[in-house]
């Protein structure tokens, strides 16, 4: 069984969980629409074939057909803190955060499937021509660096991520650096909650179980810290990057009523940290459509960590994951 975050009483707030992906979602389509043009490269890399997505499948005596008009979204949150100016086939920027929005347009209704960075799977590893020449089992959030950190490293990671969720098809990608984290946070005037873990030594004014407003680098460690901490693990730094995502929402929430120009303003902030495959008018029906939709809930693939010989590693129950994505794309077969 998969994990889930959410209660009836939040389940009528659109993507209450899903703050950055959507600030992100809106800065994109804001930019690319104003000035019309389309992201540099969409078509450079097609990715791996690694496999096709089955449309229609059993599972424990049932028979499942893959659901229409669902359209998927991963969003990826980098760890360094610029876009490199060279085009190459090998980076140093990891995939910190990952969330696979599923937009089920039929149903009207979103879903996100947080990504634990430290999930193995395979992944591509591209030659010098940027073609795939092999493939390696890794930390999934490595998948982003192979590749030129920028349109062929996403779509490696999304490659990455559906041949871990049963070869699910990814339509589209965002990726945000974490420059983007302390410039939003910031742009807002800050992001109050509560500190969920004891950051002494390394923040001190983050104080466990004191209500702070977060600012500038302060935000950045909050959602990006986790060696140091009594529990070090990825899965419990994701618990406090939902916390702040939620928080950070409801901040974007209150501005948009309050800025008629938050939009505008916000795609001037954030457009030099974005990559997407996303047109501006594609992503801008997106996003209308997406803040119209009811939101589900948020998931978290179940496993175990493992500590590695030099990283931790989360190996993903295998029911978990059949579960999970036949819960997100599939839906019974009726009987005939």
């Amino acid at each position: 069984m998969s994990k889930v975050y959410s209660s009836q009483e939040k389940r009528s707030k659109n993507l209450r969980y899903a703050a950055v992906i959507l600030a992100a979602v809106f800065a994109v389509s804001a930019i690319l629409l104003f000035v019309n043009i389309w992201e540099k490269h969409r078509n450079e890399f097609a990715g791996n074939d690694s496999g096709t997505v089955s449309t229609d499948l059993e599972y424990k005596g049932k028979e499942y057909r893959l659901r229409e008009d669902v359209q998927t979204v991963l969003v990826l949150g980098l760890d360094k803190f610029e876009m490199p100016d060279v085009e190459s086939y090998n980076n140093d920027k990891q995939s910190d955060f990952m969330m696979l929005l599923v937009v089920d347009h039929g149903n009207e209704s979103v879903t996100a499937l947080h990504i634990n960075r430290d999930t193995i799977a395979e992944m591509n590893i591209l030659g010098v021509a940027g073609d795939v020449v092999g493939t390696v089992e890794k930390q999934i959030a490595l998948a982003h660096t192979y590749g030129n950190g920028k349109e062929m490293s996403c779509r490696n990671a999304a490659d990455a991520v559906s041949g871990l969720l049963m070869n699910v098809e990814i339509d589209h990608y965002v990726s945000v650096t974490m420059d983007a984290v302390s410039v939003y946070n910031d742009f807002l005037g800050g992001v109050e909650l509560t500190v969920l873990d004891d950051f002494s030594g390394i923040d001190d004014t983050l104080v466990e179980g004191e209500t702070v407003t977060l600012l500038g680098e302060h935000a950045l460690n909050y959602v990006r810290t986790r060696y140091g901490l009594d529990d070090s693990t990825n899965s419990r730094r994701m618990v406090r990057q939902r916390q702040y995502i939620e928080a950070l929402y409801e901040k974007t929430l209150a501005t948009l009523e309050n800025d008629d120009d938050f939009i505008v303003k916000a795609a001037s902030k954030l457009a030099d940290y974005i990559v997407s495959d996303y047109t501006g008018t594609g992503l801008q029906t997106l996003a209308e459509k997406i803040m119209g939709y009811q939101f589900v809930e948020i998931r978290e693939l179940e496993g175990r960590n493992v500590r590695g010989d030099e990283h931790m590693e989360f190996y993903p129950d295998e029911d978990s994951v059949k579960e999970t994505v036949i819960n997100l794309l599939y839906e019974l077969k009726e009987a005939e």
